[in-house]
């Protein structure tokens, strides 16, 4: 999946739970995201911004579900799973086997193939301590890092039942 899909497939209030975690934490990448995306569709950030905070989100939301803001949906998914769900990244890495920073940012190369079994068992136990949204919404971004992803991570996203966005 590409970032405009995962943003329309993904649960609004898993959504709203970012932008709120952007302005409470990191107000230049809220402030920054509204620009680009306004700009993006033609608008002053102040047409944005003079909104209420529910219209804004819904208004950030509409606007990642399209495919000309891709790359900034992409940039925005990546900082927010960077900065604000390290322990989910830091998990994952640790029982797939991928060295790390110790905050969920891979030391070295990706893996050319993902252990099946391995992954079975890491998402058995994550599923377990995160939102099951929060999850998946982090295995596809995490599927996005290499062209065409991992056929094996792509096969668990389609067919484990809890693994859904929504």
């Amino acid at each position: 999946m590409k970032a405009h899909e995962l943003y329309t497939a993904a649960d609004p209030e898993l959504v709203t739970g970012m932008f709120d975690w952007f302005r409470a934490n990191d107000r230049n990448v809220y402030k920054s995201a509204v620009a680009t995306l306004a700009g993006n569709r033609k608008l002053r950030p102040v047409f944005v911004q003079k909104k209420p905070l529910p219209e804004q989100y819904a208004w950030m939301l509409k606007t990642l579900k399209l495919n000309a803001c891709n790359t900034i949906g992409e940039q925005l998914l990546q900082a927010y799973l960077m900065a604000a769900q390290q322990s989910l990244l830091a998990m994952f890495c640790d029982g797939m086997g991928i060295a790390h920073d110790g905050k969920g940012s891979v030391v070295g190369d990706l893996p050319k193939k993902l252990d099946a079994e391995r992954l079975d068992a890491t998402i058995d136990r994550l599923i377990g301590l995160f939102d099951p949204k929060l999850l998946t919404l982090y295995l596809h971004c995490f599927n996005m890092q290499v062209p065409g992803g991992w056929p094996e991570l792509t096969e668990k996203l389609a067919s484990d039942g809890r693994l859904v966005l929504a």
